[in-house]
Protein backbone atom coordinates (compact mmCIF):
# COMPACT_ATOMS: atom_id res chain seq x y z
CA UNK A 1 0.00 0.00 0.00
CA UNK A 2 1.24 3.07 -0.87
CA UNK A 3 1.45 6.16 1.61
CA UNK A 4 -0.15 9.41 0.72
CA UNK A 5 2.57 12.56 0.05
CA UNK A 6 2.50 14.29 2.90
CA UNK A 7 1.58 18.49 1.96
CA UNK A 8 4.19 20.85 2.77
CA UNK A 9 2.58 22.42 5.90
CA UNK A 10 2.56 18.54 6.76
CA UNK A 11 6.10 17.60 6.42
CA UNK A 12 7.21 21.59 7.69
CA UNK A 13 4.74 20.20 11.00
CA UNK A 14 6.46 17.06 11.50
CA UNK A 15 9.89 18.31 11.36
CA UNK A 16 9.10 20.71 13.62
CA UNK A 17 7.15 17.27 15.81
CA UNK A 18 11.29 15.90 15.21
CA UNK A 19 12.98 19.17 16.69
CA UNK A 20 11.11 18.72 19.74
CA UNK A 21 12.89 15.76 20.44
CA UNK A 22 15.81 17.60 21.70
CA UNK A 23 14.38 19.84 23.72
CA UNK A 24 15.79 19.72 27.04
CA UNK A 25 12.93 20.63 29.54
CA UNK A 26 11.27 17.62 30.37
CA UNK A 27 7.76 19.58 31.27
CA UNK A 28 6.75 20.76 28.02
CA UNK A 29 8.96 19.55 24.06
CA UNK A 30 8.47 22.30 21.51
CA UNK A 31 10.44 22.41 18.55
CA UNK A 32 10.14 24.94 15.72
CA UNK A 33 11.17 25.59 11.60
CA UNK A 34 11.13 28.48 9.99
CA UNK A 35 10.36 28.34 6.34
CA UNK A 36 10.44 30.67 3.44
CA UNK A 37 9.25 29.55 -0.20
CA UNK A 38 9.60 25.93 0.80
CA UNK A 39 12.83 25.80 1.88
CA UNK A 40 13.75 25.70 6.00
CA UNK A 41 15.96 28.60 7.27
CA UNK A 42 15.96 27.61 10.87
CA UNK A 43 15.63 25.38 13.80
CA UNK A 44 14.81 25.61 17.52
CA UNK A 45 13.80 24.21 20.40
CA UNK A 46 13.17 24.92 24.13
CA UNK A 47 15.93 24.29 26.07
CA UNK A 48 19.02 26.52 28.13
CA UNK A 49 21.20 29.02 27.10
CA UNK A 50 24.50 27.65 25.45
CA UNK A 51 26.86 26.13 27.24
CA UNK A 52 24.28 26.30 30.50
CA UNK A 53 23.26 23.34 32.28
CA UNK A 54 19.80 21.95 31.38
CA UNK A 55 16.69 21.49 33.30
CA UNK A 56 16.85 17.64 32.30
CA UNK A 57 19.68 17.84 34.52
CA UNK A 58 19.95 20.14 37.04
CA UNK A 59 16.43 20.02 37.45
CA UNK A 60 13.54 23.44 36.74
CA UNK A 61 14.08 27.25 37.86
CA UNK A 62 10.11 27.60 38.79
CA UNK A 63 8.72 30.92 38.74
CA UNK A 64 4.67 31.30 39.41
CA UNK A 65 4.77 27.96 38.01
CA UNK A 66 6.58 28.08 34.75
CA UNK A 67 10.71 26.67 34.35
CA UNK A 68 12.22 29.93 33.53
CA UNK A 69 15.66 28.43 32.81
CA UNK A 70 14.35 27.74 29.52
CA UNK A 71 14.44 29.55 26.28
CA UNK A 72 11.48 28.67 24.26
CA UNK A 73 11.48 27.11 20.79
CA UNK A 74 10.41 30.15 18.87
CA UNK A 75 13.35 32.33 20.18
CA UNK A 76 15.74 29.89 19.84
CA UNK A 77 14.80 29.84 16.09
CA UNK A 78 14.97 33.04 15.69
CA UNK A 79 18.46 33.70 17.32
CA UNK A 80 19.51 30.59 15.15
CA UNK A 81 18.82 32.41 11.77
CA UNK A 82 20.42 35.81 13.48
CA UNK A 83 23.51 34.33 14.59
CA UNK A 84 24.08 32.47 11.01
CA UNK A 85 22.79 35.73 9.18
CA UNK A 86 19.93 34.18 8.09
CA UNK A 87 16.95 36.62 6.86
CA UNK A 88 14.04 35.65 8.07
CA UNK A 89 11.77 38.50 6.95
CA UNK A 90 8.22 37.24 5.16
CA UNK A 91 8.89 33.83 6.62
CA UNK A 92 6.68 31.16 8.01
CA UNK A 93 6.72 29.25 11.17
CA UNK A 94 5.85 25.90 12.38
CA UNK A 95 5.88 25.12 16.09
CA UNK A 96 4.03 22.46 17.95
CA UNK A 97 1.89 24.33 20.08
CA UNK A 98 1.51 28.16 19.53
CA UNK A 99 3.22 30.90 21.03
CA UNK A 100 3.33 32.02 24.48
CA UNK A 101 2.42 36.50 23.42
CA UNK A 102 6.74 37.14 24.46
CA UNK A 103 7.69 34.48 21.37
CA UNK A 104 4.59 35.67 19.04
CA UNK A 105 5.87 39.44 19.42
CA UNK A 106 9.23 38.12 18.85
CA UNK A 107 7.86 36.71 15.58
CA UNK A 108 5.72 39.05 14.46
CA UNK A 109 8.62 41.88 14.54
CA UNK A 110 11.32 39.64 12.89
CA UNK A 111 8.50 39.51 9.71
CA UNK A 112 7.14 36.29 10.10
CA UNK A 113 4.01 36.60 8.14
CA UNK A 114 1.95 33.32 9.55
CA UNK A 115 2.45 31.07 12.30
CA UNK A 116 1.21 27.67 11.85
CA UNK A 117 0.59 25.40 15.65
CA UNK A 118 -0.46 21.65 16.24
CA UNK A 119 -1.76 22.73 19.64
CA UNK A 120 -2.97 25.81 21.33
CA UNK A 121 -0.82 26.86 24.31
CA UNK A 122 -1.90 29.25 27.12
CA UNK A 123 -2.32 32.74 26.07
CA UNK A 124 -5.53 33.82 24.18
CA UNK A 125 -4.10 37.11 23.75
CA UNK A 126 -2.04 36.28 20.51
CA UNK A 127 -5.26 36.37 18.96
CA UNK A 128 -5.58 40.55 18.89
CA UNK A 129 -2.29 40.96 18.97
CA UNK A 130 -2.30 38.75 16.03
CA UNK A 131 -5.10 40.90 13.96
CA UNK A 132 -2.90 44.54 14.68
CA UNK A 133 -0.05 42.82 13.20
CA UNK A 134 -1.48 41.08 10.30
CA UNK A 135 0.21 37.59 11.22
CA UNK A 136 -2.00 35.27 10.03
CA UNK A 137 -2.66 32.01 12.79
CA UNK A 138 -3.30 28.72 11.17
CA UNK A 139 -4.32 25.57 13.78
CA UNK A 140 -3.12 22.24 12.28
CA UNK A 141 -4.07 20.05 15.07
CA UNK A 142 -6.91 17.41 15.40
CA UNK A 143 -10.15 18.22 14.18
CA UNK A 144 -12.39 16.02 16.20
CA UNK A 145 -12.36 16.63 19.85
CA UNK A 146 -10.27 19.26 19.98
CA UNK A 147 -10.17 21.35 23.81
CA UNK A 148 -9.33 24.55 21.82
CA UNK A 149 -10.84 26.38 18.50
CA UNK A 150 -7.99 27.14 15.89
CA UNK A 151 -7.15 30.61 16.24
CA UNK A 152 -9.03 32.69 13.43
CA UNK A 153 -8.48 36.19 12.10
CA UNK A 154 -11.84 37.52 10.60
CA UNK A 155 -11.99 37.80 6.56
CA UNK A 156 -10.03 40.31 4.80
CA UNK A 157 -7.40 41.41 8.04
CA UNK A 158 -4.58 38.95 7.06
Amino acid sequence: MIEKRASWNEYFMRIAAEVATRSTCDRRHIGAVVVRDKTILSTGYNGSLRRAPHCDDVGHDMENGHCVRTVHAEANAVAQAAKNGVQIDGAEIYVTASPCLTCFKLVANCGIRTVYYKEFYRDERIRGYARQAGVKLVYMGKKAGRKHRPLRLPMGTA
